[in-house]
């Protein structure tokens, strides 16, 4: 197939125009790896790997766009590029670039996330959860809540806010289904009403 044009549409962007009058979005990296000029004549081989390489030099910008948004974790940039049309085997490469780049790290990003939701007063329960969602490996979870700060102040903190009396078996009932809704421990919500001469009945 011979290359009639190679014209740039954007910044790092080109279009490949072909004899038949095909054209293909490509990038500037590809067309350059592949050495590629108008006048070129393709053999099939040869523009299987210029497809190839186009749509993982596109997939790859599209995936590095998603993460100068916002971290994720491998799993959520795999479901975000499927769900811009990228395939299967697209999306497991750009994950797998951005991991070898040291720009994806779900072991970095749990211990973001557990910090965060710390942060705010959750609890470990509702932290394995989030990582859960989030698509992060079991197996990286409890490296992740070892690092977690110590929460009895933040516990603390919500009880004050909401037991006005430490003696009100309701009031109490009230506080520690919303601890444990924040997925808090059963003994660490014990220890904490506790403090406050509070007695949670078992839970």
């Amino acid at each position: 197939m011979l290359i009639t044009a190679i014209r740039q549409t954007a910044p790092g962007r080109l279009t490949v125009a072909f004899e038949d009058g095909t054209e293909l979005k490509s990038t500037l990296s590809a067309v350059t790896d592949l050495r590629l000029y108008s006048g070129r004549e393709l053999d099939e081989a040869e523009l299987a790997a210029l497809r190839l390489a186009s749509a993982r030099s596109l997939a790859r910008e599209k995936a590095l766009e998603l993460l100068s948004r916002r971290s994720m974790s491998r799993q959520e940039l795999k479901s975000k590029l499927l769900q811009k049309g990228e395939d299967e085997d697209t999306a497991e490469y750009c994950a797998a670039w951005l991991c070898d780049n040291g720009l994806l790290d779900d072991e970095s990003y749990a211990a973001a996330v557990t910090r965060h939701y710390a942060a705010k007063g959750y609890g470990p329960g509702r932290i394995r959860g989030e990582l859960s969602r989030r698509g992060i490996d079991r197996e990286l979870w409890d490296g992740a809540l070892d690092q977690m700060p110590d929460n009895s102040g933040k516990l603390d903190k919500f009880i004050a806010a909401r037991l006005k009396d430490p003696t009100d078996r309701d009031q109490v009932r009230k506080v520690t289904a919303a601890l444990y809704r924040r997925g808090h421990s059963w003994e660490d919500i014990r220890a904490a009403l506790r403090r406050f001469d509070a007695e949670p009945e078992e839970y």
